[in-house]
Parts: C-alpha cells; sequence; structure tokens
C-alpha cells in the first residue's frame, strides 16, 4: 500500500532526469559507471576512502547475493568500501530501531512499506539533490518515484518491485474440470469458482485461501475508497465501506469455498513452507508475485498467476515497491549513498546478480536483461507484472501507504476475521468493533 505524489512534484522528479540525456543502465563506454541521465560518475572519482555501511533483511541465500552485488560496487568504485549486515525479518526491525535510538543506524538499510513511519521520525536521508547527478530515475516507473516521495521529499528508493495477484495450482484446476478463469473475471465468479473447486474436489481440498485482511485494501480502491489517505492525513474509508467485504468472505466461508479458520491459523498463506498451496489442498491464494518462484520450488504441480477479479474501478492492482533503500539523515557521505542505489537499480552487473530475489527490477531496460535469460517461472512473472504495468496506465490507481500504526492494525483486522470464523461474533459487530478500533490506532499513532 502506497502513497500518491503530487503532480508537480513527479513532474519535476521527471523533468530533471529527463534533462540530463540519455538514461545510464550499467557502465559507459570507457567504463565509468553510468550516473543519471547519462552523466558518468567516473570511478573513483572521489579518491578520499570512504566507508558505507548497509543493513538488510533476510536469509543466507539473500545475503550471498546482495554481498557479491556490493563487491563487484567495491571494483568499479575502488575509493568505496562496503559493510554490509544483515538480520532475520523478525529481529530486523529491533535490531534497527535500536541503532536509530543510538545514532549508529547505517548509512543505508531496507525498509518496507512502514516506510512512512520512519519518515515521520525525520530519521531519513533526502535524495532529491542526488537526482539528476548520483542517482537516475530516467527508466524507472513512475509509480515508483512517487512510493519514495513523502511530503515532497525523495526518502526511499525502490530496490524491486511486484504486483499482487491470484495464484493458481492448475493441476487443481485441472482435476476438478473447472477453466482458468479469464482476466475480466469478477468477484461473483471467484465465489463460484471457489465453490465448485471446494465441491468437485472432495473433502480436505478448498478453492481459495482466505485473504480478507491481505486484499481489503484492494477491495476499497476496487470502490474508490483507501485504507489511509495520507494527502488528507485521515482514515480513507468509513465502517460501511469494509462491511460488504467482510460479508463476502463469512459467506465463501459458510458456503464451503474457503479454508477453514483452524487451517488459516495452522497452514498460514505466508508461510511457505507451511501452506496448503505447496501441499496441493488449496488451488487459489493472493500473494505478491515475487513469492511464485519460493511456492513452485516445493510443489511439482504447476502454477500460475492470473489478475485479481474487477470491481467498479478495475483490479485496482498496480505495480509496486516491494521493498527498497534509504539513507541515514546523519551520514557523512549522501554522495556516496546515492551512487550505491543508482548502482542497484540501473546496472547490469548488479541486476544479474540480484534477480528477482527482491522483486523484479524496478527500471525496465533491467527488466528486459533479466528477462532474456528468465526461467519458465521468472518468465510468468515478468509477463504479469508487465500486464499489470501496462493496465495501471489505462486505469490508474492512486498509491497509497500503510496506515500510522500498521502492526497493530494488522493484528486487529486478523482477529476480527478469526472472531468471525470461529463464530465468537456476526459480521455486522465484528465489523463496527473494527472499525473503532482501527480508529483509534489511527489516532494514537499519527
Amino acid at each position: 500500500m502506497k502513497k500518491g505524489l503530487s503532480l508537480v512534484a513527479l513532474a519535476a522528479l521527471m523533468a530533471i532526469t529527463s534533462a540530463c540525456g540519455d538514461s545510464g543502465t550499467g557502465s559507459s563506454a570507457d567504463g565509468a559507471q553510468t550516473g543519471t541521465g547519462g552523466t558518468a560518475v567516473k570511478e573513483g572519482a572521489n579518491q578520499e576512502p570512504v566507508e558505507l555501511r548497509i543493513m538488510w533483511w533476510g536469509d543466507q541465500k539473500r545475503a550471498d547475493r546482495t554481498n557479491e552485488a556490493l563487491r563487484k560496487f567495491e571494483q568499479k568504485n575502488p575509493n568505496i568500501k562496503i559493510v554490509g549486515e544483515f538480520a532475520p525479518s523478525s529481529g530486523y526491525f529491533d535490531k534497527l530501531n535500536t541503532q536509530l535510538a543510538s545514532g549508529t543506524a547505517p548509512d543505508v538499510f531496507f525498509l518496507g512499506g512502514n516506510v512512512v513511519d520512519y519518515a515521520n521520525k525525520g530519521v531519513l536521508l533526502d535524495l532529491g539533490p542526488n537526482v539528476g547527478k548520483e542517482l537516475n530515475f530516467t527508466d524507472m516507473d513512475k509509480s515508483m518515484i512517487e512510493y519514495g516521495t513523502i511530503k515532497g521529499k525523495l526518502l526511499h528508493v525502490s530496490a524491486g518491485a511486484n504486483a499482487r495477484g491470484v495464484l493458481l495450482n492448475t493441476e487443481l484446476f485441472k482435476k476438478a474440470g473447472v477453466s482458468l478463469p479469464g482476466e475480466g473475471w469478477t468477484w461473483d465468479d471467484f465465489s463460484k469458482i471457489s465453490k465448485e473447486l471446494s465441491q468437485k474436489l472432495g473433502k480436505d481440498y478448498y478453492g481459495t485461501y482466505d485473504f480478507t485482511v491481505d486484499g481489503m485494501d484492494i477491495f476499497l480502491k476496487q470502490n474508490g475508497k483507501q485504507l489511509y489517505d495520507m494527502d488528507g492525513g485521515k482514515l480513507g474509508f468509513e465502517q460501511k465501506d469494509v462491511e460488504p467485504w467482510f460479508a463476502y468472505w463469512d459467506q465463501l466461508r459458510k458456503d464451503g469455498g474457503v479454508v477453514t479458520p483452524e487451517l488459516q491459523v495452522s497452514n498460514p498463506p505466508g508461510d511457505t513452507s507451511k501452506s496448503l498451496i505447496v501441499t496441493g489442498k488449496v488451488a487459489m491464494s493472493l500473494v505478491a508475485s515475487n513469492a511464485l518462484v519460493a511456492h513452485q520450488n516445493l510443489i511439482k504441480d504447476s502454477l500460475t498467476l492470473v489478475p485479481l477479479p474487477r470491481g467498479a474501478k478495475g483490479t485496482a492492482v498496480i505495480f509496486e515497491s516491494s521493498q527498497g533503500m534509504s539513507g541515514y539523515a546523519k551520514t557523512k557521505h549522501p554522495k556516496e549513498v546515492a551512487l550505491l542505489m543508482n548502482y542497484w537499480i540501473n546496472d547490469a552487473d548488479a541486476a544479474k546478480i540480484l534477480g528477482n530475489d527482491r522483486g523484479v527490477p524496478v527500471t525496465a531496460p533491467m527488466r528486459e536483461l533479466l528477462k532474456k535469460e528468465a526461467t519458465p517461472v521468472d518468465q510468468i512473472i515478468y509477463e504479469y507484472t508487465s500486464k499489470v504495468s501496462d493496465a495501471a496506465k489505462k486505469e490508474p490507481v492512486k498509491v497509497s501507504y500503510n496506515p500510522p500504526g500498521f502492526t497493530e492494525y494488522s493484528l486487529l483486522a486478523d482477529t476480527t476475521v478469526q472472531e468471525i470464523g470461529f463464530g465468537k461474533k456476526d459480521v455486522k459487530k465484528a465489523v463496527e468493533d473494527f472499525y473503532n478500533g482501527v480508529v483509534k490506532i489511527f489516532n494514537n499513532n499519527k
């Protein structure tokens, strides 16, 4: 969920990059690393030795890839030494928050949908002065630039992108004799297909996971609302706007089309190792496009991605930032920070090393570069994200961010779904309590 950038600010950023000439996507003919808009930043142009620290979350596989890319950056910029550190996602932000509190944060660190929280704390570096110099946005999707610009300041550079879609187990569809959905399907179609899959596949099989929570912002945007109106500094929906969404999933659950509340808790869709998708028991789920590979690696059945069912205003799905880099406001090396970020998004060697681990590249030339050598599974991701990117140009959707107190919000939303699913509250009462709770969380955190 992301936030819109004013047209004036976006136009200014794009004008800066366009005015600089050709886009730089890797290395120039003389071997200098390309800066922004064709400006060649000579290797080692600043001969003063500089050390940058960078921190990210993830497993050892991600760390190996990231470190390899950082070593390549050092080769191209011999005066800059990069010290990398990482932590599991479960403890990453505790570690980062401790370092920020003590004034020892890395020069560069990764953030996700919580970037607004850190922007509001005033700990992020304004990268605006580097655009058109060390930082090139010429080939970057506009939605990625919008995402990184908060209250008129460029505070974040997306390191990878994805698009949410419905993950399908094609073998279960074949087994049930149900046709794969087309791109124009509706939520009524989704309900019918889910119930038909459950009925035809039999006991212990289900048409879909429950994505009441993960899909709520999409549902709202499909109907002209949003979770959080950052420009207005207020919630973007009312109680009446979400009650139909909770009621929809409650009815689908009662009709047997969605997994039971018990299975949703014990086999959460977000935990790939426990997912009922990879055990072949659930046919559909809402995922980010870059999650396809992890799921496919754990199952022999062929999986694919299709767009979400359409609402009144289309699918409301856009090319989104998966995660990205922010600079520390107190860094002593803002130019080198920007140079590292530019390398990450525009350098061909970096793209080949990093691959799709954090989502597809955020610049078009790098996506085309990787697509040429992509595996069949990655091809599905590239084709899907390209469709979403093109569709968003015809049916634009306002970019939005997570609301303040998003962790508390998510817990409350999950609890509400469970209260309905386990029969502790009816939909009307549960949604009333949910909305009142969301208002309280928002007011306590804004």
